[in-house]
């Protein structure tokens, strides 16, 4: 008995034009039921009381749970060739709440 894996069939990925040119957001919400993980994309801007939604992602939760694994191989990749990407009020050791005197 053979343990060849069977040959991978080649995917071709379309682009449309508009959706190449991507969107930038920095906003983002994720909610979700027991069948899907919604992610809602937006942007807010400095001066405005609202965010804006411009795009809607809707998937599985084993979809979801791969572009997790997928962002964080890709993220470590982008930190082993750039340094590690710092968060803002995040590692820090700020004080948070009331002080007393």
């Amino acid at each position: 008995m053979s343990n060849q894996n069977p040959p991978q069939k080649q995917l071709n990925i379309k682009l449309d034009e508009k959706i190449g040119e991507g969107i930038y957001a920095n906003f983002f919400m994720i909610t979700n039921s027991p069948s899907e993980f919604i992610m809602d994309c937006g942007r807010i801007l400095p001066g405005l009381p609202d965010a804006r939604i411009y795009s809607r992602v809707v998937m599985t939760p084993m979809h979801t749970k791969q572009l997790l694994q997928l962002l964080e191989k890709n993220i470590n990749t982008y930190e082993q060739q750039f340094g590690e990407i710092k968060v803002q009020g995040q590692g820090e050791n700020k004080a948070v709440g009331f002080k007393t005197t």
